[in-house]
């Protein structure tokens, strides 16, 4: 057996290549996945405010007859609760008989 003669690499790379590739490809797929369950988990979010927003203003119409004069009166006196820092609510009145104008504003995440 001869200690100085030089071995073969090209073996010892696919070894090496091999498992790297698939370990970055099994890496990417998690990420991937994570991203399209964050980007639905935000749609439902929304959505749901949406729908808790046209809920509080229909209850308060109901039990009042007027629409909530505000946000801070529907947080005030009907619980709608929301991130403040992940959405913006323009919330414009017409008359007290007249659904208010609303709409939500996704907020950036570096803002």
């Amino acid at each position: 057996m001869n200690r100085f003669a030089k071995k073969s690499m090209s073996g010892n790379k696919k070894a090496v290549i091999l498992p790297l590739a698939g370990f970055v490809l099994i890496v990417a797929l998690f990420f991937a996945g994570v991203n399209k369950i964050s980007g639905t988990s935000d749609a439902q979010a929304y959505e749901s405010l949406q729908t808790a927003l046209r809920r509080n203003m229909t209850h308060c119409y109901a039990i009042e007859g007027q629409y909530p004069p505000s946000l801070e009166y529907m947080e005030e006196h009907y619980g709608l609760s929301y991130d403040k820092d992940k959405y913006y609510i323009d919330y414009q009145v017409m008359a007290s008989n007249i659904m208010p104008n609303v709409t939500i504003i996704k907020r950036e995440a570096d803002q």
